[in-house]
């Protein structure tokens, strides 16, 4: 890490780090960055302004749409999908969005999917927190990161627990620490202690009245910049973003998918991340963060009408063909599970395995559903819905 261009930073400052990496046993001697702890609202240029409030007035245009949605758990699953492939991605964890929405029907799952859906199970688990009126706390932020790498190679003794060792971002404690981008703060009490009060100063953040996309981004800096898990920082960071958001009432429903935005901009997100630490300019950081969450609505709005459009589509294709019952039934919930199973079906609409078949093969006929891959049980997609998931920004 550059010490010279972190050195003079107004908003953190160089600690010196010395240890042993744990794979080569080389010792290291280099600096650290300590961020100063999150206060009032930092001052902001006009154009950071402007970007705040359009991403707010595009927020609530998105929160609005979910509002009128009769069954928006439908609508949650796929955008819920469709953020867990992406968030991970950014991580270099690839697996296709296809095979992340048919993995509830399939009977393998590689390394990679699992960690992929573990950010699903991490999610839905702190989204019904949210609901039965817990707020953000320590114990649920470790239980989300213990979840996320559960079962994973990064499932390590630190797993649930604040990290006890040190990390360098872009580079490595075993092998090139002072070529590293940037190097988080050294494990220990000021880790945890900075970890407390980042969280403490989230759920002030209503009290304290902040506009809540100015918090979203200064939270997500600090969480990021304090990097306080061995492996997770990244995802468990941009849950943040759409939990406190949902917190502060900006959104009431978690639809909201920020990860496929900031993953078309990968290089430009980190450098912003690491810009602010050498410069303390938050009106850059804050105007780049909110053209991400005015984009990232205004695509999962999109993305939502499409769907509710598809599934209307859908169902006046029915009424013309005078196709009632199970069949309406399946057609309706396409738009959560755009590939599917007879045996998932039935399950769904509560009928048996021949009444299902049979009206899978009427959406077939309507060319609403369609088979889809190889093996074995037989898969359905209904492709237009697909594509609509799969939109990328």
């Amino acid at each position: 890490m550059d010490r010279n261009r972190f050195g003079k930073s107004p908003i953190g400052s160089l600690v010196p780090i010395r240890g042993t990496g744990g794979r080569t046993g080389k010792a290291y001697d280099h600096v650290a960055f300590m961020p100063q702890p999150l206060g009032d609202e930092p001052a902001l240029d006009n154009a950071a302004w402007r970007a705040v409030s359009a991403a707010n007035h595009a927020l609530g245009a998105l929160d609005q749409a979910g509002r009128q949605v009769p069954e928006p758990t439908l609508l949650r699953r796929p955008t819920l999908r469709r953020e867990a492939q992406s968030t991970s991605a950014l991580e270099g964890t690839y697996a296709p969005l296809a095979d992340v929405l048919e993995a509830d029907i399939g009977d393998q799952r590689t390394a990679e999917l699992t960690e992929v859906l573990n950010y699903v199970q991490i999610a839905e688990l702190a989204f019904a927190a949210l609901a039965d009126g817990r707020r953000l706390s320590m114990a649920l932020l470790l239980e989300l990161q213990r979840g996320l790498v559960r079962g994973t190679a990064a499932e390590t003794r630190d797993a649930g627990r604040i990290r006890t060792v040190q990390v360098a971002i872009g580079g490595s404690t075993a092998t090139a620490l002072t070529a590293a981008r940037f190097v988080p703060p050294p494990p220990g009490l000021a880790l945890e202690s900075s970890t407390r009060d980042l969280v403490d100063w989230i759920n002030d953040t209503p009290r304290a009245g902040r506009d809540p996309v100015v918090a979203a981004a200064m939270a997500h800096y600090q969480f990021e910049t304090l990097h306080p898990f061995n492996d997770g920082n990244g995802r468990v960071g941009r849950l943040l973003i759409v939990l406190g958001l949902i917190q502060d009432g900006s959104i009431g429903d978690a639809l909201l998918s920020v990860s496929p935005w900031f993953e078309a901009r990968r290089r430009d997100y980190q450098d912003h991340l690491a810009d602010l630490s050498a410069t303390g300019d938050w009106s850059r950081w804050v105007q780049f963060f909110a053209q991400g969450l005015e984009d990232s609505a205004e695509e999962t709005s999109s993305i939502v009408r499409e769907l509710l459009d598809l599934q209307e589509s859908h169902r006046k294709r029915l009424r013309l063909a005078k196709v009632r019952g199970v069949a309406e039934d399946i057609a309706r919930s396409l738009i959560a599970r755009p590939i599917t199973t007879i045996t998932e079906v039935a399950s769904l609409v509560g009928r048996g395995y021949q009444t299902a078949s049979n009206a899978v093969e009427r959406l077939v006929d309507l060319e609403i559903l369609a088979p889809y891959g190889s093996g074995h049980p037989r898969r359905y997609v209904a492709m237009e819905v697909l594509a609509a998931i799969q939109r990328r920004p």
